[in-house]
């Protein structure tokens, strides 16, 4: 006879799947994120990145400065005088609200011509390396070539061509940022084309475009969005060394680098707060994007994410 307690037992037999379990993919983005949320580093590098960026583009929401006139009597003001935190310049232009401004421009620059030149190098590696053959040796031997050229150089010539303006830097930049990005897309590619998966696709009729957009670019993915982040501060970097030698935007607009320029004419007089904040501006933004590129490596490492 079977007893209420014995009634009340679940049955032994085949355990049912867990419905509220989480889908593979997702489990592995959580993982990855776990991964980087270790990065500590990578975690500084993300919070150095939001403060400078809240800071440039929030605080003249709050901090107004006149960044378009010239005030010949605060010329050089030391800072703390006259309301100025950081000083002015040797036009009178607040030194805090300047630092802002050239903040935006950088930021913008550095993030739109590295993201360009991440994507036409991501294509341009893609389908290098999917097609292969004439082809591929083709479209590498232009990559070589324009590698052999200086990159700061080809910078350098273009800028003193054509009018600078933020939309011509980004451009300039990211017209020839984009071939180490080529080059490590290619090598996955060449890697990728060879996959069971690739190949079944392929004898279903699929075309090569359909091969580079759904399989070979989507599984590289990993490599591309780590690259990015270097590519974004190689670009800032650029645009500090065009601007430090006279080749940024013109005024009344301002960048990191074009300050710093400015700034070590300006320190052997004594005036070092016009030296030191878009200094330390530029390393902290270079710094913060390499931290957030090292943190970003380990979580798509697949090692890492399936330990």
């Amino acid at each position: 006879m079977t007893t209420l307690s014995e009634a009340a037992r679940p049955v032994s037999g085949p355990q049912q799947p867990n419905e509220a379990a989480e889908p593979p993919v997702r489990g592995l983005w959580r993982q990855g994120l776990v991964v980087f949320c270790e990065n500590r580093l990578a975690l500084v590098g993300l919070g150095l990145f939001i403060l400078l960026a809240g800071v440039c583009f929030l605080g003249p929401l709050f901090y107004h400065t006149d960044q378009v006139h010239t005030d010949l009597m605060a010329v050089h003001l030391a800072p703390g005088e006259q309301g100025h935190p950081l000083g002015t310049d040797g036009v009178g232009y607040d030194q805090l609200g300047r630092l802002m401004l050239g903040g935006q421009t950088s930021i913008v620059v550095g993030l739109a011509a590295g993201l360009l030149a991440t994507a036409l190098g991501t294509l341009w590696g893609a389908v290098a390396g999917f097609v292969g053959g004439w082809a591929d040796s083709a479209m590498m031997r232009v990559v070589d070539a324009m590698m052999s050229i200086p990159s700061l150089f080809l910078f350098m010539l273009l800028a003193a061509i054509v009018t600078p303006s933020v939309p011509m830097l980004i451009l300039i930049i990211g017209a020839f940022a984009w071939l180490g990005p080529a080059r490590l897309v290619r090598g996955e590619a060449l890697t990728l084309r060879s996959r069971e998966y690739v190949q079944a696709m392929r004898g279903m009729g699929g075309t090569g475009g359909r091969a580079v957009r759904r399989h070979i670019v989507p599984n590289a993915i990993g490599t591309v969005i780590v690259n990015a982040t270097f590519q974004v501060a190689d670009a800032i970097l650029y645009v500090a060394y065009l601007s430090f030698l006279g080749l940024g935007v013109p005024p009344p607009a301002a960048n990191w680098g074009g300050m710093l320029s400015d700034g070590l004419a300006d320190t052997y007089s004594g005036h070092w707060w016009l030296l030191y904040p878009p200094g330390i501006a530029i390393i902290l933004i270079v710094l913060a994007f390499n931290f957030i590129g090292d943190g970003l490596r380990d979580a798509f490492e697949v090692r890492l994410r399936r330990r």
